[in-house]
């Protein structure tokens, strides 16, 4: 069963997907944004897009929707920060891509395409890398460097 809504103070941001939030009986949660997808730490415009999410949410108040959990036990959700929506945010700044195997929201696809057009954040590479394929690229190169090792 999922947390209803909740609020928390922003304390950390690990990329420019994922945030730490502080509730106020002092619980620390890992969120990761819903819906979106944010370029890798090595990949360009990694960071930037966590220096972005830094700006909408780093210690302010956040209202917090979960909505699932991950894989690596994170709470997936979408995320307020002083009453922004920080998922739709990063799209919009063309910082993050919509994740489409999880995106529900058709305003994310709206707002990736004028990133898109105007160029925004990652929008402004020639052919910018989507993270799904960054990290698919990458296993595959790893995978082949443990067979020759």
């Amino acid at each position: 069963m999922l947390l209803a809504a909740f609020l928390a103070t922003v304390i950390g941001i690990s990329d420019g997907d994922t945030l730490t939030v502080l509730t106020p009986d002092k619980q620390q949660i890992k969120i990761r944004l819903a819906e979106i997808d944010a370029p890798e730490k090595r990949q360009a415009f990694g960071t930037r897009s966590k220096q972005s999410l830094s700006d909408l949410c780093f210690g302010k108040q956040a209202e917090v929707k979960p909505q699932a959990k991950d894989r690596y036990k994170r709470t997936v959700a979408r995320i307020k920060c002083d009453g922004v929506d920080a998922n739709a945010e990063q799209v919009s700044r063309g910082m993050a891509w919509v994740y489409r195997q999880y995106a529900k929201d058709h305003d994310l696809y709206v707002l990736e395409h004028g990133a898109k057009v105007e160029k925004r954040g990652l929008w402004s590479e020639p052919s910018p890398i989507p993270p799904w394929e960054f990290r698919k690229m990458r296993r595959h190169t790893l995978s082949r460097v443990v067979q020759y090792v």
